[in-house]
C-alpha cells in the first residue's frame, strides 16, 4: 500500500514530530473532549482541491467513529456476525490486531458497532452497543480485562421495542472516558447509572446514580471550583463530585426516548445540552454560600436543538447543525449570529454534520461526504474551501497532524491534508 508522503514526512520532522509520535485524535470529540485540535497543532490552511488518499481499506457495517492513537487507527465494523475492533497501521493501514467484543444490536438506523473506541496511549476502551466493555492494550490488542453493564452493573437492554429509552433501546454508545488513571463509563444501572472504574483493573472505584444511559460522553471539568463530571443521560444533565462521584448538582431534561446524543460544551461556568426534543440549554454552575448551586441562563426551543451532531465552541461561540442549518450562537448569551443553509442536503431525520475546531477555522464533514473549511467568525459564514471526501455517513472523522480518517458504509480512508500550518 501507499505511504505517507515525503513532503509530509519532511514537515513533520522539520517541526520536532516524527510521523509515529505525530498528535493524536484519541477520543471522537479530540485529545481535549472539545471537539477542537489543541494550540500548536498543525491544520490545513485550505482543503486541496482532490486530497491524495494514502491508503483505502474496506470496512462493513458500523457508525462507530474512528481514532488515532500511538500511530495506530482504532475502528469498528461487523465481521463474522460479531462486533469487532481493530488496530492498523496508520502509515500504511496495515491491519495490527483485532479485538472481538460481542453480538450485533440492530434497529431501524442499522447494525454494527456505534460507540467510538477511546485511548490514552497506552490502553483502549472498546463498548459494545449491548454493554460489552473490553480494555485492551494499545500495542497489541491484549485483553487486560472486561466488564458488562448488564451482569456486572444490572443495566437493562431491551432492543428497539415499546418505549424503552436510551442506551437499552439503541444500545450503550456513550464513549467512555479515560481521567488520572481511571475510565469513566455510563454503565446505567440502578445505583451505577455512571461508574469509575480503575483504568489497569477495572476494579469498582466508585459508582453513583440510577441514571440511564443515552448517547452522550461523560467528561471532566472544574465547576464552581470543584472538579466533576458532566453527563448527558437520560433524565438530564448532572454533575458528580470527580472524587467520589456524589451528586453536586441535576436538571431533569426528559425525552420520549431519551436520544441525547450531543456531547454537554462547557464554557466558563455554563454547560450547555441539548437534543432535537429538548432543544439547546445552557447551565450555569456557580458557588452560594459555600455551596454549589446551578440556574439556567439561557435556553433556545427545538428549532435550535441538535440531534446526531455534536458542538464545537471556538472563540466564545458555538458552531453546530440544527435540524439542516449550520448556526452560529454566543455561548455567552444564546444569541443567534448567523445561520446558513444548503450544507446538509440529507432529511432533517437523516441530517448529520461533524464540526472539527481547528484555531480560527471549523473543519466540517457532511453526511453525503463533503468536507468543507470555514472560518470561525461570528458575523458572518464565510467558506474557505471544500473537497468530497467520501461517500453517505453518520460517522465523525479523526484528525491529526494533517492526516484525515473519514469513514463511510464501504471503506475506511487516510487522507493528506496540504499545505499545513500551526494554529
Amino acid at each position: 500500500m501507499p505511504k505517507v508522503s515525503l513532503s509530509l514526512t519532511l514537515l513533520l520532522l522539520g517541526a520536532g514530530m516524527p510521523f509515529a509520535e505525530a498528535a493524536d485524535w484519541p477520543h471522537q470529540r479530540g485529545p481535549q473532549l472539545d471537539g477542537s485540535v489543541p494550540p500548536g497543532a498543525l491544520v490545513p490552511s485550505a482543503l486541496p482541491e482532490d486530497p491524495r488518499v494514502v491508503w483505502t481499506i474496506p470496512v462493513t457495517d458500523g457508525y462507530a467513529a474512528p481514532i488515532i492513537t500511538q500511530g495506530k487507527v482504532i475502528y469498528g465494523d461487523l465481521q463474522k456476525r460479531k462486533e469487532t475492533f481493530h488496530g492498523i497501521n496508520l502509515t500504511d493501514g496495515e491491519a495490527e490486531w483485532h479485538d472481538v467484543l460481542d453480538d450485533p444490536h440492530k434497529d431501524g438506523f442499522g447494525t454494527g458497532p456505534r460507540c467510538a473506541p477511546v485511548s490514552d496511549g497506552e490502553v483502549v476502551l472498546l463498548q459494545s452497543c449491548m454493554g460489552e466493555l473490553h480494555c485492551v492494550d494499545v500495542a497489541t490488542g491484549k485483553r487486560l480485562w472486561e466488564k458488562n453493564y448488564l451482569s456486572d452493573f444490572g443495566a437493562l437492554y431491551v432492543g428497539e421495542k415499546g418505549t424503552t429509552k436510551g442506551g437499552a433501546r439503541h444500545g450503550y454508545n456513550a464513549s467512555p472516558c479515560i481521567h488520572q488513571g481511571q475510565v469513566i463509563a455510563l454503565a446505567g444501572g440502578p445505583g451505577a447509572g455512571v461508574v469509575c472504574l480503575d483504568k489497569k483493573t477495572g476494579t469498582v472505584v466508585w459508582q453513583s446514580q440510577d441514571d440511564q444511559a443515552a448517547y452522550s460522553p461523560p467528561l471532566v471539568t472544574t465547576l464552581a471550583g470543584v472538579e466533576q463530571v458532566v453527563c448527558f443521560t437520560v433524565s438530564g444533565v448532572i454533575g458528580l463530585d470527580r472524587a467520589d462521584g456524589k451528586l453536586l448538582w441535576r436538571v431533569p431534561l426528559s425525552t420520549n426516548y431519551g436520544r441525547h446524543i450531543a456531547a454537554p460544551v462547557v464554557y466558563d461556568d455554563l454547560v450547555i445540552v441539548g437534543s432535537h426534543e429538548v432543544g439547546l440549554v445552557a447551565i450555569r454552575v456557580f458557588r452560594r454560600d459555600g455551596k454549589i448551586e446551578i440556574e439556567e441562563a439561557w435556553k433556545h426551543d427545538q428549532e435550535l436543538g441538535p440531534n446526531v451532531a455534536s458542538p464545537v465552541c471556538i472563540g466564545g461561540h458555538l458552531y453546530m447543525l440544527a435540524k439542516k442549518q449550520i448556526v452560529c450562537l454566543e455561548a455567552k448569551t444564546g444569541k443567534q449570529a448567523w445561520s446558513q443553509d444548503g450544507i446538509v442536503l440529507t432529511t432533517e431525520r437523516e441530517a448529520f454534520a461533524a464540526f472539527i475546531g481547528l484555531g480560527d477555522k471549523v473543519m466540517l464533514l457532511t453526511d453525503l461526504g463533503e468536507l468543507i473549511l470555514f472560518k470561525a467568525d461570528p458575523d458572518a459564514y464565510s467558506e474557505i474551501s471544500r473537497t468530497q471526501v467520501c461517500g453517505k455517513n453518520w460517522c465523525h472523522p479523526a484528525y491529526a497532524d494533517g492526516m484525515l480518517i473519514v469513514r463511510d458504509a464501504k471503506k475506511l480512508r487516510c487522507l493528506e491534508l496540504l499545505p499545513l500550518k500551526k494554529t
